[in-house]
This record gives C-alpha cells, structure tokens and sequence, in this order.
C-alpha cells in the first residue's frame, strides 16, 4: 500500500507538470523545467525513497528545536514587543546586520545540556529530533569554516551544539535531523529575504540593509554549498538522518541542482519537500501549523509549535494544553501522517519549563498508548468519529483497530459505525497486573460494531480501545 501511495504521489506531480506543459508559452518552459527537476530527484533517489522511509513511518512522533541567536532579544527590540514569531525578529524589526549579529556576543548557553535535551524528546515518546542548523538569520549553530558567524567562532560559548546532541542521539536511541535554511539568509551578501510570505519571488525580496545585496548564486555556491558538505560530512555515519530545507525562494531547478547532489553523501538521508520552489523534490510534504483535514497522499509531517511562536519569545505564553498536544498527535496519526513538536530554548540553553511539563504529561500518555500510534497508518474509515479517531495495524493475517476516544460514551455503549466484522479480540489498552488484558463485549447490530464499556473512562484526555480481527475487517 505504501509504494503505491508513492507512486500515485509521484504521478500526481507529473499530471501537474504534463498539464501545466499544455497551457503553452512560459509557462510550457517552466513546466518542462520543472519535470526535469522532478525527473532528476526520481532519478537519483526515488528507487531508495521505500527503504529509507521506513524507520521514519514508525516514528510518527518527533521534535523539532528553534535554536538560534535570536533567543537574545527573545521577541524584544529597543524596548518594544516586535510582532510575529520569535526568530523572525531581524526580518520583523528591519534590524541592520551588523546590530544583528551583535547579539552572538551576547549568546552564552552555559546551561545547554545535550544529554538532558534528548532525554526531554525521548522520555515524550518523541523517536526523532530536528535542530536548526542554520535559520534565516543566517547564524550557523555549528561549527563551520564558511565563516566566523558561527556559534562556535562568534559566540562566548565556543561549542557546536550540533555534536554534542549527535552524542547524545546516538546513546540514547534516538535519530537526529538537521534544518537549513537554503534560500533565506539575512546575514550572507546575495542571501534572499522574504516580502510578504516565505513563498515570495527573490526578485521581489525585501532586503533592509546594504550589507545584504549580492548575487544570489554566489551566495548558494559560497555558502549553501559548503555548508551542507560539513553538515553531511562532520556529525557521524547515521547524521543527520533527516535534512529539513525551509521557505525555498527562488529555488529555480538549476539553483537546486547545486544542492540535490550533496545528499549522495548520505545515502540514508530523508528530506523534506521545501528544497525547490515548487516543492517538486523530496521525500515528505510538510503542512506547517496545521492539520489536513483529510491527511494527504503520500507521507507527510505536521510541524506545530507548543505555544505561538518557533524560536523563544518571552512575551508568548500561550501554551496549548496537554489534552490538545495529544489529540493533534492521535489526528495526525490516524490521517497517516507525522506529527513534529516544536520547543523553543532560550538563550541560556534551557527549554521553557511549560513545555518540557506538557512533553512530561504527553510521554506519560505515550507510556501507555504508544503502541497505538508507533508504526500504525491511517484509519481505514477515511474519516473521523464524533467520540475520536483510529490507527491501524496490519500484519500475520490480522488486523488491529485502536480506537482512541476522546469522548467517552456515557451509556456505556461505543459505536463503531460503518464495521460491519466481528471482533476476535477487544479490550482497553492501559496499565494492567501481571500483563493481562480485561475483555471487551462486542455486539454487531445493522449500524456497525457496538462495544460495552466501562462507565468511566481509564484516562481523562483519550482512551484506547483494541479492536482485532482475522483478515481485512470489513466497512460499510
């Protein structure tokens, strides 16, 4: 099923292109570009997309880090409250660069603790994690030799921050990705600037200082191109496992292929799609803030913050609840897709104590229901219930339906409507003695599959009840 939806993935896009091929004049050649693009990423690493997915697929949960300079001024500016999120600040305020990049003297993580970071991510039931590696503001959080604007150089600490989580990952079990920022760089001459949105055209780019003109290919040859190399080359076999392209302006198919032949120097490496301008290339489609309503075809991540903002701003304190976490986890899950939780350190290496509090109270739900969200694919109803939401299992001839409810049944009595097989097993997964499941009654009436409960729910956010059966259950 899996290579399927890839494949009807790929074909989608191809459609687009044949299409779009069809209206004639500039747009013709820029579609017959565009394919050739695609063609070059199917090429190269379409045959090994299956293979190198795999681990990714039963992840399904992991966290994302906006770690950067920008947690000096945390969202403060000259005294005021700069509007938008966090990291944005430079670009927000119109901060001049060289003021800008005065802040790396300021940036000071004494408290940065890899280990502990890792443990946060895996004690939440989180598999994978993804830093920054270079945001917008064009500050490397490594230590490179493009420059001195790096944190190892430019910065009190005098670490790389990215190695010592490598470590970490690798003792603790957990998988490790880098974002980069590749067309967006406030800092480096030629570096683009969005105007209105990240999707802006780099003709259009709304450059506030002097200090930031130059040629843009320049700036992708002298600093793209070295700096992927020592983030492919520095950080171990197995890292990154992940590389996270973000805001792709003016990613033209020829700018992209100066960057898209790097990854050959990890063949195991997965990216997202957000590398070219017209998001042709990658392995997985990244909906950001937001849920499909339907999922989509295909693998994708849902990249989501805790609060409002991404990089740490001291005035946002609108933390979503744990309930809300978990939902979106169980939503995105049984739409088959992965969820990437955001935390935002500050500037002194530590992560917001309400967010590592909700990863705390999420993890101890994961604790329990992991088995219910690791590895499963999308409900097979297609749709979601009024009480919650499914996962699914398929293997060894059988089926199994977790049924995470949210909105537990006051009579006593769940539907499952629409199933119209009876159940071989059914009971509530939670913490049982001695390992023994309590049996579930199931009963099959003309509206689906009704299951006789307990009167209380056994956790207050979303139990899960297990559904097995022989073979493919059969939905009306």
């Amino acid at each position: 099923m899996k290579k399927i939806t890839a494949l009807f993935r790929w074909a989608t896009v191809i459609t687009i292109s044949a299409t779009a091929i069809l209206c004639g004049g500039e747009k013709s050649r820029a579609a017959e570009t565009n394919s050739a693009a695609l063609e070059m990423w199917q090429q190269d690493y379409g045959p090994t997309h299956e293979q190198r997915m795999q681990w990714w697929r039963q992840a399904k949960f992991g966290m994302f880090i906006h770690w950067g300079i920008y947690s000096v001024p945390a969202g403060v500016y000259k005294g005021k409250d700069v509007s938008g999120i966090g990291e944005w600040i430079m670009r927000n305020a119109n901060i001049p660069v060289a003021e800008y990049a005065g802040y790396a003297k300021e940036f000071d993580p004494a408290n940065f603790d890899a280990m502990q970071w890792v443990k946060i991510a895996k004690d939440a039931g989180m598999k994978y994690i993804v830093i920054t590696a270079k945001h917008h503001d064009g500050f490397a959080m490594f230590h490179s030799r493009v420059d001195g604007y790096n944190i190892y150089d430019a910065t009190p600490w005098h670490h790389d921050p990215l190695a010592e989580l490598a470590a970490a990952c690798r003792k603790q079990g957990i998988r490790l990705g880098f974002y980069y920022s590749e067309a967006q760089d406030w800092h480096h001459p030629g570096g683009a600037a969005a105007n209105k949105h990240p999707d802006a055209d780099v003709d259009r780019q709304h450059h506030w200082d002097p200090a930031q003109e130059g040629s843009f290919d320049d700036y992708i040859e002298n600093v793209d191109v070295p700096h992927i190399k020592e983030l492919l080359s520095n950080y171990g076999p197995d890292t990154p496992a992940v590389l996270w392209w973000d805001t792709p302006i003016g990613m033209t198919p020829d700018r992209v292929a100066k960057l898209l032949p790097l990854l050959k120097m990890k063949p195991a490496i997965i990216t997202n799609n957000r590398l070219d301008s017209n998001h042709l290339t990658g392995d997985y489609q990244t909906p950001e803030q937001k849920i499909p309503t339907n999922g989509l075809s295909g693998d994708w991540e849902t990249c989501m913050t805790i609060n409002g903002t991404w990089g740490y701003k001291s005035t946002d304190h609108n933390f979503k609840s744990t309930a809300v976490l978990v939902h979106n986890l169980i939503d995105i899950a049984s739409k088959g897709g992965n969820y990437l939780l955001n935390v935002g350190p500050t500037s002194t290496g530590i992560i917001p104590q309400p967010e590592v509090e909700r990863l705390q109270e999420v993890g101890k739900w994961m604790g329990v229901n992991g088995e219910a969200i690791y590895g499963t694919s999308a409900s097979p109803f297609g749709h979601p219930f009024a009480w919650g939401r499914c996962t699914e299992k398929t293997g060894d001839g059988k089926t199994t339906l977790y049924l995470h409810v949210w909105n537990w049944p006051k009579d006593g009595k769940l539907l499952v409507p629409g199933l119209k097989s009876k159940a071989n097993e059914a009971y509530l997964l939670k913490h049982y003695w001695f390992g023994m499941h309590s049996r579930l009654k199931t009963a099959n009436d003309a509206d689906g599959v009704i299951i006789s409960v307990p009167k209380t729910a056994s956790d207050p956010i979303s139990s899960t009840i297990v559904l097995q059966f022989q073979g493919a259950p059969e939905i009306q």
